[in-house]
């Protein structure tokens, strides 16, 4: 049975990234530069995407979607990261947390699902060139997110109801800087049977999903373009996957070289790196990818520039 007397909780303690004072003032001002370049680059791809009309394709629309989800996905936690390295304060109340760990896996889930569209998106172009548009019309391209929204939406209610329901009791330091789920159901007294079948359940449902729609697109672009006569034409096949492949490099690769590793002692510091890599650096790192690769967002981009200087001027 539970102990009757224990203290319920309202609010838990983030340990953050260190303990050690000397290094927040650091950290501070290596993550505050990194959440601007987030933010500002991220928007500038938003904004040529939507004022140049020649990037409104479905390619794009994806593009646009994604940069929109990573500025959400790393504001859940860098903006309270940064406000408990400013302040030394490390509490966040129970509600907080709660809305944290929802908006985590919201918006974390989201990423993979538009990184496996838009992969879906350079099947069809490279290997049904002819019935592309048809294939990929503006309604397709909307349900395809709508639905993804509504997908990952039921799975962080269910985490986020699931975690309201437990008791926590005194002592409840979170070894993270944001608030996660296993982290938290190791500080429940109550029974957390149901809470880590069903997280396992949605682990392989949206983790697998999203990957196997990536993998089987690109065997099939492979596939297609190995079949391509010219050199030439299978450089400019290829090209088009570059950016996209670069970043589904990053992401999955972070995953899998911190989670397919045993359990160990330092774990939890590899549970913050690949938090960081999946949530601050690679979101810092889209948009140079997208638009260093890409000659019809460099041209975007020094169109929305020179819109900006005319206006100034």
């Amino acid at each position: 049975m539970e102990p009757e007397n224990r203290t319920a909780v309202s609010e838990f303690l983030l340990l953050g990234l260190s303990e050690k004072p000397e290094h927040q003032i650091f950290l501070f001002g290596l993550f505050l530069p990194m959440y601007l370049v987030i933010i500002f680059g991220n928007l500038l791809i938003i904004l040529a995407i939507i004022t140049d009309s020649h990037l409104h394709t479905p390619m794009y629309f994806f593009l646009c979607n994604l940069s929109l989800i990573d500025i959400f996905f790393s504001s859940t936690t860098v903006p309270k990261m940064l406000v408990n390295l400013w302040t030394q304060s490390k509490a966040i109340p129970f509600a907080g947390c709660l809305a944290q760990m929802y908006a985590f896996h919201l918006f974390g889930t989201m990423d993979s699902f538009l990184l496996a569209m838009m992969a879906i998106d350079r099947f069809i172009a490279i290997v049904h060139p002819l019935r592309y548009l048809a294939i990929m019309s503006p309604r397709v391209c909307g349900l395809l997110v709508v639905g993804s929204w509504l997908i990952t939406n039921l799975q962080s209610i269910v985490h986020t109801s699931l975690m309201a329901q437990l008791t926590f009791c005194a002592g409840s330091e979170i070894p993270h800087f944001f608030c996660d789920l296993m982290p938290l159901l190791k500080l429940s007294c109550s029974d957390t049977h149901t809470s880590e079948l069903v997280i396992f359940a949605f682990g392989i449902i949206m983790g697998i999903s999203p990957l196997t729609c990536i993998l089987l697109s690109y065997i099939c672009i492979f596939w297609a373009v190995f079949k391509i006569p010219s050199a030439q034409g299978k450089w400019k096949a290829f090209s088009t996957c570059g950016s996209h492949l670069t970043v589904v490099t990053l992401f999955y690769g972070t995953i899998f070289a911190v989670y397919l590793q045993p359990a160990s002692p330092t774990s939890s510091q590899k549970d913050k790196a690949a938090a960081l890599m999946c949530g601050v650096v690679i979101p810092m790192f889209n948009p140079f990818i997208y638009s260093l690769r890409n000659k019809n967002m460099k041209t975007a981009l020094r169109k929305l520039f020179g819109k900006a200087a005319t206006s100034q001027s």
